[in-house]
């Protein structure tokens, strides 16, 4: 750092308070900032969730390859065309048809019906019905695979039970004989089992931290560009961490409170333990701004470092893939990472209505977190402050 000039008057350094209303005013003043803190998390909220919209796939073009052509293999068709899950686009005897039309993309899957279908079913003997998806997506696949398996269960169910009361049982008899144990599968948490409730939860956790984590490192690695404003105690950068907290705080309740009700997806489970975790979660995010931008000290690196972190941090989340199932290495760099812990928790809070003692070891990475960034920032920021101005 440059000595002062004779007659030169440094400002001295703000207090808490006046440094958190100069950082929120600084924020709104700069219109790259503003976009990351404030319009972008509201552009995210409603542009990513809307291809979830529909919440499940359905009506997925699928053929039908009839080599039986009898009364059971119309009944067949004529299920899968009831069914919302497929959409019949293709009856045909030649399977090397329905095959050029999968590979042409015009279908995503069929069933074989193969030929003595029906003499076979009559006779009591088991016959296989193959069914054919392409795997290369893995939603479709499901779709197709439970569709197929629905329409051919149900329609193997009515011959079984036509057979039982051949064979002399009632109705109800018969019902009781071809299913003993009754099952009923129930979600509780997701109650239609849709894609976006699933999956826009987790990541809007991963769009608060991303956007708060690079306006902060903007703000902070501009503010180190200009070396004659960088002499500021701990006790300012702390009143600033606050302002960047508080963006951080509005973003996640624009969210947890306004977004997912206005989608439908569950929320507002426990609203007073999200709340709470809230604190160390948006305060360990805007520490770890303050740190890396102190430490890159220029605006644009800090947007090319971290630009292209979020997709790895989503793998390392544990919504897409089972944390569980993560290399220990991988596992234990997502420890570091305030979003990591933060879903895991956040959505068990909104969305599963889970109690506190529920969330504690997230709660304690989080609390661990908020002091081990706020440490780094204030290392960083004496870094920053020390370095040689340039020219």
């Amino acid at each position: 750092m440059s000595a002062p000039r004779p007659g030169q008057v440094l400002p001295t350094a703000p207090g808490w308070a006046a440094a958190l209303w100069d950082t929120v005013r600084a924020v709104l003043r700069d219109p790259g900032v503003l976009l990351m803190l404030v319009l972008a998390p509201v552009l995210y909220s409603f542009f990513y969730p809307w291809p979830y919209a529909t919440e499940q796939l359905q009506r997925v073009p699928v053929a039908l390859v009839d080599q039986d052509h009898s009364s059971l293999s119309r009944q067949v068709q004529r299920f899968a065309q009831a069914s919302p899950r497929l959409a019949l686009r293709l009856v045909t005897a030649d399977e090397g048809e329905a095959r050029a039309a999968m590979a042409r993309g015009e279908i995503h899957g069929y069933a074989l019906l193969p030929a003595g279908l029906k003499r076979d079913a009559g006779r009591g003997r088991g016959q296989v019905v193959p069914v054919l998806a392409d795997g290369a997506y893995v939603l479709v696949n499901k779709v197709v695979l439970s569709g197929f398996g629905e329409v051919l269960g149900t329609v193997s169910a009515g011959i079984e039970l036509r057979q039982l009361q051949a064979a002399g049982q009632a109705p109800l008899q018969a019902q009781a004989s071809r299913s003993p144990l009754g099952v009923q599968l129930a979600a509780l948490v997701n109650p239609h089992e849709g894609y976006g409730s699933a999956v826009v939860p987790a990541v809007a956790v991963l769009i608060v931290q991303q956007l708060l984590l690079i306006g902060v490192a903007m703000w902070v690695g501009q503010r180190f560009e200009d070396r004659g404003r960088r002499a500021e105690g701990l006790r300012a950068w702390c009143g600033r961490t606050t302002a960047f907290a508080l963006f951080g705080l509005a973003s996640a309740a624009w969210f947890f409170a306004l977004i997912f009700p206005f989608f439908g997806y569950a929320h507002g489970g426990n609203p007073a333990g999200a709340a709470l975790l809230l604190l160390p979660f948006c305060w360990a995010i805007a520490a770890a701004g303050v740190a890396l931008g102190a430490w890159l000290a220029e605006r644009e690196r800090a947007m090319q470092l971290l630009l292209c972190s979020s997709l790895p941090m989503a793998f390392l989340a544990g919504f897409s893939w089972p944390r569980e199932a993560l290399p220990a290495p991988l596992w234990w760099l997502g420890e570091l990472i305030p979003a990591v812990p933060g879903i895991q928790a956040f959505v068990r809070l909104n969305q599963m209505d889970a109690p506190l003692q529920a969330v504690s070891a997230q709660a304690l990475a989080l609390g661990l977190q908020a002091l081990g960034y706020s440490l780094l920032a204030a290392w960083a920021l004496r870094r920053a402050e020390r370095r040689p101005a340039r020219g």
